[in-house]
């Protein structure tokens, strides 16, 4: 208590900045003195208050009492940056940061073929791998818990020894255990769908997959293209014609299965005479499609890096409705490559959910929704047309399409064309600042079929720096209806989402106030602000541990995994300030929190906004680093001291 009150005694000293969050004076401290407080109390307990929040010993810094703990309903389905000056704003991305490869962690593996139980090895003495299972395990680094999520939750954890937990599921003699009632239980359940199948990767590779429908619609914007250019030459080449084509001008043009334009050979739209071939109805009617109801429904945001498949069962579990998939880029989603078809999995308890896809042509996109189509299960796919990312927006893709219409509409009708389920996108207001241009696409787009889309306030050049525009969200969605249009940008609480239903948005997305705190959805849905105790916050990063270890592995390379997408996602999570404390309720997504002390350790800890304090709240849940890691955040934005 007496270290606590220390950081608040030159209170009245304290001057409001702009852009600071209002917070109640007797919490607000300088920068030396926070960190001196979380350095001290962690060296001097060794975390061990805050892994037992609550207790006798942790009282002592708690200035306010905190919260009782929200019950929760049963999940039924399964180094900081060196600062710069403060006058100089840090923003972009830390392009230059280390990249660490899976391997980095684990020097030295057990060999495949002893953990299968097969004693031979085919690389005999050259492999690099150990073969002698108590060598291997005198080297391995120590367990992190007495009890395996996998072993608790599958009855069986398919790491065996190589499992961090592996104490809790190996005997004496270094056999892995079984729990046969909950294998049993299991069996036939499939928790994670959308896999890319070695056969599939195959056929990829070797340019072996037939895309259908997809080679149907751009034969038509061929013909379309060849009709135009020979409309467009005039009278000289409407005289070649007449006079008829040579052999080889007349082979070409079979080639390419075009039709020299006449009112004789105009096609009727829709064919009204004659047998129904196969021809007439391939393509679904409108009415025939999958239809998704979005109206009223709160959508988490497509987020990269962030929006993995742990953290979205995280915001299942906290009240979101519609989830998506991180952006995948098309033409490695046809190349076959793995980790760009990680992104397409879903769990079992995600009941709606979609993918998003960028590109920037109408071939390598309609083949890559084609791909969707026939391999995944998903409720919708989603065109990014908001990426605003240099190597993205450069290429063409991303806002670049909003400036390339026609492109643009050719994409969306050959993906429309070959998919059968409904189509969205996700668009921004414009590119330049002044210069919205979303009004303006938005009724093209109603007619090129579209089945809803998402209008985040902000455009290209704009990107973080000032508010979203809802006003114009507004006329947009008066523009798209009957198609639903929801608004996206700047929601941070219950308040913030009230007012933007009130623009008549058919929904709302959420994507930075869902990564600042993930419990928004919980809080919209009982419309109420949520005083969420440290201990609450704690028990959800516990459950993304146990997802992420149940996604990425038990082993140390899914440890170390898992706790690097844990340290991505606490970079943003560190800007959340407790409603106890606020003088000014709710805060609002562009005011940084002061230094501030919280009601115990723990809620310090989780203020700090240091890359180290971060590092050590996953070494509560996943157990001390290794000795060569390292970790930069993203965002510079995130990286400041």
């Amino acid at each position: 208590m007496e270290k606590a009150a220390e950081g608040n005694t030159e209170k009245g000293a304290h001057v409001a900045v702009k852009g600071e969050a209002a917070l109640r004076p007797e919490f607000i401290t300088t920068k030396e003195k926070f960190h001196g407080f979380v350095d001290s109390e962690w060296q001097g307990s060794k975390g061990e208050k805050a892994r037992d929040n609550g207790t006798a010993e942790e009282a002592k810094a708690t200035c306010v009492e905190e919260p009782e703990v929200k019950k929760f309903k049963p999940d039924t389905e399964e180094g900081n940056k060196a600062g710069k000056p403060d006058s100089k704003r840090l923003r972009g991305q830390n392009k230059s940061r280390p990249h660490k490869k899976p391997t980095t962690y684990d020097e030295k593996r057990l060999c495949l073929s002893v953990i299968q139980e097969n004693r031979e090895c085919p690389f005999g003495d050259k492999c690099y791998f150990y073969h002698d299972i108590a060598e291997y395990m005198a080297s391995k680094p120590a367990d992190i818990g007495e009890s395996c999520y996998l072993y608790d939750t599958f009855g069986k954890c398919p790491f065996g020894l190589c499992c961090r937990f592996a104490k809790a599921h190996t005997t004496p003699d270094f056999k892995t255990m079984e729990n046969t009632d909950l294998v049993k239980a299991r069996e036939g359940k499939i928790p994670v769908k959308n896999s890319l199948s070695k056969d599939l990767q195959y056929r990829l590779r070797k340019h072996s997959v037939a895309f259908e429908k997809s080679a149907e619609y751009l034969k038509t914007l061929s013909n379309n293209r060849d009709k135009k250019e020979q409309q467009g030459n005039g009278e000289a080449r409407a005289a070649q014609v007449s006079a008829g084509p040579t052999g080889g001008e007349q082979h070409a043009s079979t080639e390419a299965g075009t039709q020299l334009p006449s009112s004789t050979d105009k096609q009727p739209p829709v064919k009204t005479v004659g047998p129904l071939t196969d021809a007439d109805v391939i393509k679904l009617r409108p009415c025939e499609k999958k239809q998704v109801d979005f109206r009223d429904k709160l959508y988490l945001a497509p987020l990269t890096t962030c929006g993995n498949l742990p953290f979205r069962r995280v915001c299942k579990r906290l009240g979101v409705d519609i989830t998506c998939g991180e952006m995948a880029m098309c033409t490695n989603l046809l190349q076959g490559q793995q980790s760009e078809w990680a992104l397409l999995k879903r769990h079992e308890s995600e009941d709606l959910f979609g993918v998003q896809v960028e590109g920037c042509f109408p071939d390598t996109m309609t083949r890559c929704a084609e791909l969707i189509n026939n391999n995944t299960e998903v409720d919708f796919v989603d065109i990014n047309s908001g990426c605003p990312i240099d190597l993205v927006y450069k290429k063409g893709g991303g806002c670049g399409l909003m400036t390339r219409t026609r492109k643009f509409e050719q994409i969306i009708k050959g993906m429309d064309y070959v998919l059968d389920v409904p189509l969205t996108v996700k668009i921004r207001t414009g590119v330049q600042e002044k210069s919205n241009m979303a009004h303006k696409l938005i009724p093209e787009m109603k007619n090129w079929g579209v089945s809803m889309i998402t209008l985040h306030g902000r455009s290209r050049e704009q990107r973080y720096t000032k508010l979203a525009d809802w006003d114009y969200i507004t006329t947009c969605s008066k523009l798209a209806g009957p198609i639903p249009l929801f608004g996206n940008g700047d929601i941070l609480s219950y308040e913030d989402a009230m007012k933007a239903k009130e623009t008549g948005v058919a929904g709302i997305m959420i994507a930075r106030g869902a990564l600042i705190k993930p419990w928004i959805f919980t809080e919209i849905k009982e419309s109420r602000h949520w005083d969420i105790s440290s201990g609450e916050r704690l028990d959800i990063l516990r459950d993304f541990s146990n997802f992420g270890l149940e996604h990425w592995g038990s082993d140390t390379r899914g440890v170390e995994k898992t706790r690097t997408f844990m340290l991505e996602w606490l970079s943003f999570m560190c800007r959340y300030i407790p409603v106890g404390l606020l003088e000014r309720v709710p805060q609002k997504i562009n005011e940084r929190p002061p230094y501030y002390m919280g009601r115990n350790y723990l809620e310090s800890l989780m203020a700090s906004q240091n890359v180290g304090d971060w590092v050590r709240i996953s070494e509560m849940l996943l157990g001390p680093v290794p000795k060569n890691f390292n970790f930069l955040p993203k965002h510079k934005a995130n990286s400041y001291k």
